[in-house]
């Protein structure tokens, strides 16, 4: 098994700009928390950087256009993003969702959500 997190923004530099730039201009209307969580406006939340590397969970993070293009979903819309997934087999099920995702504020929290779901 494996954690699949699943940004709500697409791939590219020019994105990850036009999303950085989103964090300083209005952060809070800016639509990934996932991302506002586990990245600063130009760096890896340091947190959330030593939980990812000790972590002996697989891990995979993918942008929302990767998500759909590598798991060719049949109904794309059941998934609200950003979330957490876990993914056996081909089989996705959610662990952590959108709604629970946007309710966090900091890595710490998103760190004990794991914690609580995955034992």
């Amino acid at each position: 098994m494996k954690l699949l997190f699943v940004y709500n923004a697409n791939a590219g530099k020019l994105n990850g700009m036009l999303d950085s730039l989103h964090k300083i201009v209005s952060p809070s209307t800016y639509a990934c928390n996932l991302c506002a969580i586990t990245y600063g406006v130009f760096s890896e939340d340091e947190v959330w950087k030593k939980f990812r590397e000790d972590s002996e969970m697989p891990m995979e993070f993918l942008h929302k256009d990767e998500f759909l293009k590598q798991y060719h979903l049949k109904n794309p819309s059941q998934y609200q993003l950003p979330l957490i997934l876990t993914e056996e087999n081909g089989d996705l099920e959610v662990l952590v969702s959108s709604e629970a995702m946007n309710k966090l504020k900091m890595a710490s929290e998103l760190i004990q959500k794991l914690k609580e779901v995955t034992v």
